[in-house]
């Protein structure tokens, strides 16, 4: 591959790590505000606010539908281990992202506060349903906080939504959220 090449495979995907943490974003405020508006916040509320949330998004972007729902399922992950993480701690759920909350853009930090403090109980049954849960891999899409390599135990800290990079110390692909958060071994 030469020089020309490299740079704009590089630039497609910074492009589309860019649609894909974006749409994370705005599938967020999304839940939320659909969250807020519903008495009944069960496990199957929360999946049809996450689906709804999706289908607009998609809609209004440039997001195919299967990026949609990628971004969907790496929403649904996060939300399931702070699910999991307020059912088992009696700890602020802040503590769960293990990070400088100054460093996260308001936006996201504002969403989380709204959907832990609405919502443990039902995020609580979602966590029950999840088929995979703790396990980030290099490429995905995730929300702030601090991921540990699971091969070396080094600390990644994600500052903002975006992409999982590969470990800077052993190159392993596989983390599990930080102390703060829950284990999935």
């Amino acid at each position: 591959m030469n020089d020309k090449s490299r740079e704009s495979s590089a630039e497609v995907d910074q492009e589309r790590e860019h649609r894909l943490s974006d749409a994370y974003h705005r599938m967020l405020h999304e839940v939320t505000e659909d969250l807020e508006k519903l008495e009944d916040k069960t496990s199957q509320a929360i999946t049809e606010a996450l689906e709804n949330a999706r289908d607009r998004v998609q809609k209004a972007s440039d997001l195919t539908r299967e990026e949609a729902h990628e971004v969907m399922d790496y929403l649904r992950r996060d939300l399931q281990d702070l699910g999991a993480y307020l059912d088992s701690r009696t700890e602020d759920w802040r503590s769960w992202l293990r990070i400088d909350l100054g460093l996260i853009e308001a936006s996201i930090l504002n969403a989380l506060e709204r959907i832990a403090d609405r919502t443990r109980v039902e995020i609580t049954e979602l966590t029950a349903r999840a088929q995979v849960m703790g396990e980030w891999h290099t490429g995905e899409i995730t929300g702030p906080g601090e991921l540990l390599c699971k091969q070396c135990g080094h600390a990644v800290h994600m500052t903002r939504v975006g992409r999982v990079p590969p470990c800077s110390q052993c190159h392993n692909t596989s983390f599990r959220r930080g102390p703060g958060g829950t284990e999935a071994e």
